[in-house]
């Protein structure tokens, strides 16, 4: 059997930020975690700030009880109460800043709330005091998934053979290198460039649609 290749050649790419590869996304609230951050709207700006200062110690520390008894003792609510609204605060500004939810996105996600504007306005600034702390906190308690470090490609072309004279058929493949927990390994993959192609598209046009207002509202309401 006889075959004719083209000339093959190699391509590297530097590593990519993880982060640059992430699809923004809108946070989706249940009853549960709408009816705590509810909370909110019955006590003042210094209050809703002190609660953001004790959720980020919770994700550093863990939780302490009685820190709920103190401030519920002050605000004359239950214990219950303010873990609850604490809890809420957490769990919008931590979902939030994991999926790197951009301005906009954090403000269309609070929208279902209801709040008043000044409110949307606080919760917003407190998002964005805090994320890039958040993030490393979540970084240091999440587990070490592989992760792309770089990508090698290479093109093979077969121009003939023996029972076909002349034909082009092309082949990529694909060697990607992922990383973890400081190990590094390659995984080597084979496809024709058309089927890449149609992949790539597929992906584009499912970003597209997430960018969509239509798809925007259906998120909104998912439960």
């Amino acid at each position: 059997w006889v075959s004719v290749r083209a000339e093959v050649f190699a391509v590297s790419f530097p590593p990519i930020s993880p982060g640059s590869l992430r699809v923004k996304m809108l946070l989706v609230l249940a009853e549960e975690h709408k009816e705590h951050l509810g909370f909110l709207t019955r006590v003042d700006s210094a209050v809703i700030g002190e609660f953001c200062r004790i959720a980020v110690e919770f994700l550093k520390k863990g939780s302490n009880p009685k820190i709920f008894e103190g401030a519920a003792r002050k605000l004359s609510v239950s214990t219950e109460t303010v873990q609850h609204g604490v809890e809420g605060l957490m769990y919008l500004l931590t979902e939030s800043s994991k999926m790197m939810i951009s301005e906009v996105d954090f403000q269309d996600s609070v929208l279902v709330l209801g709040f008043p504007e000044d409110l949307n306005k606080l919760l917003l600034q407190l998002y964005l005091d805090n994320r890039k702390e958040i993030r490393s906190i979540l970084n240091e308690l999440a587990p070490d998934f592989p992760h792309y470090h770089n990508l090698e490609w290479r093109l093979d072309v077969q121009l003939a053979s023996r029972a076909l004279r002349q034909q082009i058929k092309p082949l990529l493949t694909l060697k990607l290198h992922l990383e973890q927990n400081g190990r590094r390994n390659a995984n080597v993959l084979q496809t024709d460039p058309a089927t890449l192609l149609h992949l790539i598209r597929k992906l584009e046009q499912a970003l597209g649609e997430m960018k969509t207002n239509h798809c925007r509202r259906i998120v909104r309401n998912i439960k």
